[in-house]
C-alpha cells in the first residue's frame, strides 16, 4: 500500500492494518480518497491509472465528489461525509486536512485575488464552507461551517461567519483533527 494512503486510512481510523484499511472501504470519503490517490499516481493512460479510473468516476457521481485527480493534495486527507464537494485542480490542499460536505474551493476568475487558494496543515473546513480566490489558509485553522472565505487567513485562527471573522485561537484544530501524519 502507497505510504500516502496509509497516512489518509490513518487519519480515518488510527491504524494502517489490512482490517482498518476493509473497514475504511466502507467509508464513501476514504473509497473516493483512495481511488483519487491511486489515479494520481498511476496517471491517465496506464492499466492500472484506467482501472481505478473507472471507479473514481463512479465514485465522482455517486458521492458528489469532485476533486481533479491533478489536484495537490497532502497526505491524511479525511472527507468523513458524503455529499457535494468541490475543489478546483489548481488549489493546493496541506497535510491532516478535514472535508466536510457541501465544500466547495474555488477559482475566483477576476479581480486582485485572481486565481485559487492554497490551504495548509491541519485545517477543518466545516460543512457549506466556500473558499474562493488566489488566498493563503495558514496552518492550524478551522473554518466554521456555513462560512465565506476570500481573503487570507493567517495561522493558528478560527473562521466563523459570513462575512468571516477570523479569531486567534492556538489551539483551534484540538479535538477536531486527529490521528494526524507526520
Amino acid at each position: 500500500m502507497d505510504a500516502i494512503i496509509k497516512a489518509d486510512l490513518y487519519r480515518y481510523t488510527g491504524q494502517t492494518g489490512f482490517r482498518a484499511f476493509m473497514k475504511c472501504l466502507l467509508t464513501p470519503g476514504f473509497r473516493y480518497t483512495y481511488c483519487f490517490r491511486k489515479v494520481s499516481r498511476h496517471g491517465k493512460f496506464s492499466l492500472p491509472g484506467a482501472f481505478y479510473r473507472l471507479f473514481y468516476y463512479h465514485y465522482t457521481f455517486k458521492f458528489g465528489f469532485q476533486i481533479n485527480h491533478n489536484t495537490k493534495v497532502g497526505k491524511g486527507l479525511v472527507i468523513q461525509h458524503f455529499g457535494p464537494i468541490v475543489i478546483n485542480k489548481q488549489a493546493v490542499i496541506g497535510d491532516n486536512c478535514y472535508i466536510a460536505h457541501n465544500v466547495t474551493i474555488g477559482q475566483t476568475n477576476r479581480g486582485e485575488r485572481k486565481g485559487c487558494p492554497t490551504i495548509g496543515n491541519k485545517v477543518w473546513i466545516g460543512t457549506g464552507a466556500v473558499i474562493v480566490g488566489r488566498i493563503t489558509v495558514g496552518d492550524n485553522v478551522l473554518i466554521a461551517p456555513n462560512t465565506f472565505v476570500n481573503f487570507d487567513i493567517p495561522a493558528d485562527s478560527v473562521v466563523i461567519g459570513s462575512p468571516a471573522k477570523v479569531i486567534a485561537n492556538k489551539e483551534a484544530t484540538a479535538d477536531y483533527i486527529v490521528n494526524t501524519v507526520d
